[in-house]
């Protein structure tokens, strides 16, 4: 059975997952990439280096978030959000990093999920820049 999730559901997708995906769209490209994140209930909230991901979001901060359970093919649920692409500063840098702190422990073994990257040597490790995503409408889908 197909359906739609309800609000609550939608929310339940949202809090409960960690690996969602980013679509952006700026100077004729559409870029759909993944990222870890942290949802407080209003905005997703991430980090990353300056790259295509953060340029794109810059020029074009209208954003579309999606999510999803997956446990087999015919049982699913699947969040689809938009909104609007927040890059954070100095200010609010010290809430976005205790909202991810909250979902990742320092001890991350995933490097795109720890909040300060290691430096490798000989390879220059930008400035880690957070963001947030102020998610304006939601839709899910299911299936059971």
């Amino acid at each position: 059975m197909l359906g739609e999730l309800t609000r609550a559901e939608i929310e339940q997708v949202l809090l409960r997952e960690v690996v969602g995906r980013i679509g952006c769209h700026a100077e004729g490209r559409t870029y759909v990439v993944p990222i870890t994140y942290a949802y407080d209930g209003e905005h997703v909230y991430a980090h990353s280096r300056d790259g295509l991901k953060i340029r794109t979001m810059r020029a074009n901060p209208n954003v579309c978030f999606e999510v999803e359970q997956i446990e087999d093919l015919a049982h699913w649920r699947s969040v689809v959000a938009w909104g609007t692409y927040e890059e954070l500063h100095a200010s609010d840098e010290p809430r976005a990093m205790a909202v991810l702190r909250s979902r990742f422990p320092a001890g991350a073994s995933s490097e795109t999920a720890r909040l300060h990257p290691v430096t490798h040597a000989g390879v220059d490790q930008a400035r880690t820049i957070y963001f947030r995503i102020r998610l304006e409408e939601k839709a899910g889908r299911f299936e059971r």
